[in-house]
């Protein structure tokens, strides 16, 4: 026959109870470690979406003002050199913030990165402890 004591349901219950707060305490850090990766995901892809429209927007002027110096090519000496780097200029800058953008896509950080590695972690322990 098996006796029940009162410790030994107690001890039970502490031991389910600590489980149990255990396991909420690791679904809140891995929650908390999610909503930080979908923050910074966000704000990655905002300033991605900065970055592209100002080089379509330097990339826009810098074909009108090089349509213009074409107008104006035949016209007085001086107005053909101002056009002209102000053509360069733009067409320039929409460049190089194009290729930043690109440099930034391409070298940007596995999404969920920091959860993985807990994650792998936590499972490492798991089966340490086995």
């Amino acid at each position: 026959m098996s006796e029940k004591t009162p410790g030994a349901s107690k001890g039970l219950l502490e031991s389910l109870s600590t489980l149990a707060a255990t396991l909420v305490a690791i679904a809140h850090t891995r929650l908390d470690l999610l909503s930080a990766d979908l923050e910074e995901e966000r704000e990655h892809f905002i300033s991605l979406l900065v970055l592209a429209l100002a080089a379509l927007f330097c990339l826009g002027v810098g074909v009108l003002l090089a349509t213009l110096l074409l107008v104006v090519a035949f016209w007085d000496t001086y107005r053909l050199l101002v056009l002209g780097m102000l053509a360069g200029l733009f067409l320039a800058a929409g460049i190089a913030v194009w290729r930043f953008a690109l440099y930034k896509a391409r070298t940007k950080p596995r999404v969920f990165a920091a959860s993985m590695s807990e994650l792998l972690k936590d499972r490492q322990q798991l089966v340490s402890r086995s």
